[in-house]
């Protein structure tokens, strides 16, 4: 199994990338707190990957830091949630942040997260809880801090960022991210928010 990817980051997306590791090129699937991690296109990147074998795909997943690899596997074995789904609460929920959720049994900040429900986050935090105390001991640093960040401010700045090939002002990006986000519901995903933002640009 690859547990880690370092090499040219040749492409980069909000929730996947292209790393070339001695002319292979390897996609990797990421959350919104590793992507805003990022070099630049064409610079070297060190990734902790987590294979993921299904029956007719091989997907992996790429991760900034220890700790947010840590809290996606705790939270695959979850029972009912997958991969994608652990990606995408760590999208919504920055990884210090939801080790204070997960400890502090905050169900409506799970609840936020887009294609969390409430039995999924009810079993997240049940099953989570006594892990998030032993994963913010070994965490390096200082106790986690309350979470703040809204997670609109996130996708927000990567729908932002992904229109960063297109334009080159960020005013207008900004202000078309924002139109997107405005017009769409709360659990659309990020593609589906790039898309409207290049309509609006397009204009």
């Amino acid at each position: 199994m690859i547990a880690h990817l370092e090499g040219a980051l040749r492409e980069k997306r909000p929730t996947r990338v292209v790393v070339d590791v001695g002319g292979v090129g390897y996609e990797v699937l990421v959350s919104l707190s590793t992507f805003a991690a990022l070099p630049d296109e064409g610079k070297t990147v060190s990734l902790r990957i987590h294979t993921h074998v299904r029956d007719d795909a091989l997907q992996l997943f790429g991760f900034h830091t220890d700790l947010e690899r840590a809290l996606f596997d705790a939270l695959i074995r979850v029972n009912g949630v997958g991969p994608k789904l652990a990606q995408a609460v760590l999208s919504g929920v920055e990884p210090r942040a939801l080790l204070v959720a997960l400890r502090d049994g905050d169900l409506a900040t799970l609840r936020g997260v887009p294609g969390v429900g409430q039995k999924s986050a009810q079993r997240i935090l049940l099953d989570l809880r006594e892990r998030a105390l032993e994963l913010e001991e070994h965490a390096t640093g200082a106790a986690p801090p309350a979470p703040s960040a809204d997670p609109g401010d996130e996708r927000s700045e990567a729908v932002i960022s992904a229109l960063g090939a297109e334009v080159h002002q960020r005013a207008r990006a900004e202000r078309a991210a924002q139109a997107a986000l405005d017009d769409a519901a709360a659990d659309a995903e990020l593609e589906t928010l790039i898309r409207s933002a290049l309509r609006r640009l397009a204009r």
